[in-house]
């Protein structure tokens, strides 16, 4: 899965790379999570940003409290599940970002994070879904969900899934209304491990309270005494 992610960039750097125009302000975001409020593109408004809370309710299952929403659909499925191929057909989005965070299990207590980026550090996207729905108050609510796929090598030390990052060819594809089913499913898949870096980061990622630089810093997870550590 996909559960946390980085976006550091400036609005003016996000602006540049995606040709797209950004109406709100926009402070970079070290420790982005789920039911947050975030900046996405859809297939609908390519030319700007928009942005959508990180979470979907099922059709089956609207006014779910925010704990029960999905973040992440399997690319394998998105396309057949009747919950999700509306979406995957008619609202598509991609989701900027410049890394992810996964946790790497050692022993049965100890986790350590690790942060995936593209090897010259620069913007991406996820691919994802978007969704409307109506809340327990009554007001619609847009928000989005990130593909995931199987890992690559790289990723695969830490996890068994990965989020579906996009290139910039890869992206019109997947936002231009005219794709086939065809053509979107073949763009499902994992992005080449030796175009990404990985390191160990600190644990200060864990809360969703921590936002800041510290946290996108590699870090070393064990000191001289073999004690894990929250700096390198």
């Amino acid at each position: 899965m996909c559960g946390r992610y980085s976006l550091s960039k400036s609005k003016i750097e996000l602006e540049e790379r995606f040709q797209a125009e950004m109406l709100a302000d926009f402070s970079p975001r070290y420790n982005i999570a789920p039911t947050q409020l975030v900046p996405v593109i859809t297939s609908d408004s390519p030319k700007g940003f928009s942005f959508f809370y990180w979470g979907i309710t099922p059709e089956f299952g609207r006014n779910k409290p925010v704990s029960q929403k999905l973040i992440n659909a399997r690319a394998e499925s998105v396309h057949q599940k009747a919950s999700f191929k509306n979406s995957f057909k008619r609202r598509r989005c991609i989701i900027p970002a410049d890394g992810f965070y996964e946790w790497k299990r050692l022993g049965k207590k100890t986790t350590i994070p690790h942060r995936f980026t593209l090897e010259n550090n620069a913007l991406f996207s996820f691919a994802g879904i978007w969704d409307e729905y109506e809340t327990v108050d009554g007001e619609n609510q847009h928000t989005f969900l990130i593909l995931t796929t199987e890992p690559n090598q790289l990723v695969s030390d830490v996890h068994d899934r990965m989020p579906v990052i996009l290139d910039k060819g890869s992206e019109k594809k997947w936002l231009d209304s005219y794709s086939s089913e065809e053509e979107l499913i073949d763009l499902l898949k994992p992005y080449p491990s030796d175009h990404m870096i990985s390191y160990p980061v600190s644990p200060l990622v864990n809360s969703i309270k921590n936002d800041s630089p510290a946290l996108i810093r590699k870090t070393s997870p064990m000191d001289q005494h073999g004690n894990y550590t929250l700096f390198g």
